[in-house]
């Protein structure tokens, strides 16, 4: 299959840059996708972070070459991309338990990490329920950040934006402003949502924005605005839950979208807004929506 291929392609060309530079951008451009995308789809995949993958395997190649030459440490460490051997030493270490210097010893055992190849995999009957919509153009008015995906910094910094949205009152200002009558007994889609990858931030960067639709008045002040163009999703919904469980639920939801729909369905990942919406079912219960840009294959 073509996404195997792909993903296959950007692994064999981060394994033969181990012992040099790897651009990231040359990588995600093997895969046909933004650099974001390619990092968070081999997360969720491979369920450690591209950076922390890529770490494993330089110091796997590295011990093999303490144990089998007399090379100096600090060869082997600027061969793979350590600035000075403390740096690589103290990295060394926290993998394998030891020094690089005790790691020539025999009988000392060490940890090895195998390349990954991407596969289809059988997983089970378990269904995947999504819809295609096609949207006009709108326009929305928010609160944005720009997050780094590197060692999943993500995962904590958007919670945490959220947080603040909610304790300082933001979330109240963007329903109030937005014109959307929404109080503790309203059911669906909530006013307030978050929309990502809507424009190239470059590198390992995305931009996030908590988002409310936009008044006819216009963009209400102290705002950001964002006009989202029409366009074709797939939407997929989690299973309700409270509301403490929604990052799990959302987590899993997007690891099954990437490890599991986009490799096999006949649609394919576009750039473009990505959405998450939060709901309220009828069983007061919490769910949410996940948006993807498509394209048929």
């Amino acid at each position: 299959m073509d996404w195997l291929k792909r993903m296959n392609g950007a692994v064999s060309y981060i394994e033969a840059n181990l012992m040099g530079e790897i651009d990231y951008e040359i990588a995600a451009g093997i895969a046909c996708c933004s650099v974001y995308h390619f990092q968070r789809l081999f997360s969720f995949i491979v369920e450690i972070p591209l950076s922390e993958y890529i770490r494993r395997r330089r110091l796997t190649l590295a011990a093999f070459d303490l144990q089998g030459s007399d090379i100096k440490v600090i060869d082997i460490a600027l061969k793979y991309g350590y600035d000075s051997p403390e740096a690589f030493a103290r990295a060394f270490q926290k993998t394998h338990g030891i020094t690089p210097t005790m790691s020539r010893n025999l009988g000392v055992s060490l940890k090895s990490y195998p390349r990954i190849s991407f596969q289809i995999s059988i997983k089970g009957a378990e269904e995947m329920n999504y819809k295609i919509v096609q949207k006009e153009d709108f326009s929305v008015f928010g609160v944005e950040e720009i997050f780094s995906t590197e060692n999943d910094e993500n995962h904590k910094a958007i919670p945490a934006l959220w947080k603040k949205a909610i304790d300082e009152g933001i979330i109240d200002q963007m329903i109030k402003a937005s014109g959307v009558h929404w109080n503790n007994s309203s059911k669906g889609i909530k006013p307030v949502n978050a929309v990502m990858c809507y424009r190239n931030t470059g590198g390992t960067t995305f931009p996030y924005m908590l988002y409310a639709i936009s008044p006819k008045s216009g963009t209400p002040e102290g705002f950001a605005s964002l006009d989202i163009p029409a366009g074709t999703w797939a939407v997929f919904t989690t299973e309700e839950h409270t509301v403490d469980q929604t990052a799990e639920h959302v987590q899993a939801l997007w690891k099954r979208i990437y490890s599991e729909w986009l490799s096999t369905a006949s649609y394919e990942h576009v750039n473009g807004p990505e959405f998450e919406m939060y709901g309220v079912s009828e069983t007061k219960n919490e769910f949410c929506e996940i948006w993807i840009p498509v394209q048929k294959k």
